[in-house]
């Protein structure tokens, strides 16, 4: 991998993990194309993952500390309930699931199903109720919604910000929400994928330490502004624009793929 490959990947998660243009099918299609497999780029994967969390704890800083302050909460209860089902599908399905990540051709259907959900989800308008009037079945139902992204293709702050206007939320808590499930998933998916590294320490082997710098940074620097963006977009309801954008994305990659 070259430096510019580091940095543009970087760039891609920092910005495709928090919009809803999914981040595990943006980083696929460029693994793709610059010939890196997953497991050759284990390391450098938890490294990206570490750069855009560092952004969404800054943001939700104090949101986060409060939770810490105070774990014995509703929010702490329904973040825990929402990130179930996420837990189990990965436990039950760890294998199908890394196998998806070699299924370049197949995120087609994955893009198609987040335009649709986005397309939906700026139709939604009967959501009036703040993050605190979620009740746990609205946290499995939302849960649910995250692990389906797990389908490479799939948005998950797509999904599951529509999933939580749908339970009658309003725009900008379903946003917050979402972003505070992001952060058990983030450190819940760094430490399955290190846990590989530490069956197989020669996945860290030959790391060139200047790229993991560099995709560590430009994550980073880009998922932060790639966070306040999205929350001024569901604020203003304009997610059905990254549908179109979608129907751009499968014209090239279906040129670049196939």
């Amino acid at each position: 991998m070259s430096l510019l490959e580091a940095i543009i990947l970087g760039l891609i998660q920092g910005v495709s993990e928090f919009l809803p243009v999914s981040s595990s099918g943006h980083l696929l299609v460029f693994h793709h194309i610059f010939g890196i497999t997953a497991e050759d780029n284990l390391t450098f994967i938890i490294v990206l993952n570490m750069g855009s969390l560092i952004p969404l704890l800054y943001v939700f800083r104090k949101d986060l500390w409060a939770l810490v302050k105070n774990p014995l909460q509703k929010t702490t209860g329904l973040l825990v309930v929402a990130t179930v089902p996420l837990v189990i599908v990965t436990l039950l399905f760890e294998g199908f699931i890394e196998s998806m990540f070699h299924m370049v051709y197949y995120l087609p259907v994955g893009f198609v199903i987040t335009g649709v959900v986005l397309l939906l989800s700026d139709r939604l308008k009967k959501n009036d109720k703040d993050m605190g009037e979620l009740r746990f079945i609205d946290a499995v139902l939302i849960g649910l919604a995250q692990a389906a992204a797990v389908f490479p293709g799939i948005s998950r702050s797509g999904s599951t910000i529509t999933a939580t206007m749908a339970r009658g939320v309003n725009r900008e808590s379903a946003a917050k929400f979402s972003f505070l499930m992001s952060v058990p998933a983030a450190i819940g998916a760094m430490v399955f994928r290190a846990s590989r590294i530490l069956a197989d320490p020669a996945l860290i082997e030959g790391l060139n330490f200047l790229n993991l710098a560099a995709g560590f940074a430009t994550a980073a620097i880009t998922g932060y502004f790639a966070i306040n963006f999205m929350l001024a977009i569901v604020k203003r309801a304009k997610l059905k624009y990254f549908a179109f954008y979608y129907v751009f994305a499968l014209a090239v990659f279906v040129v670049l793929l196939f």
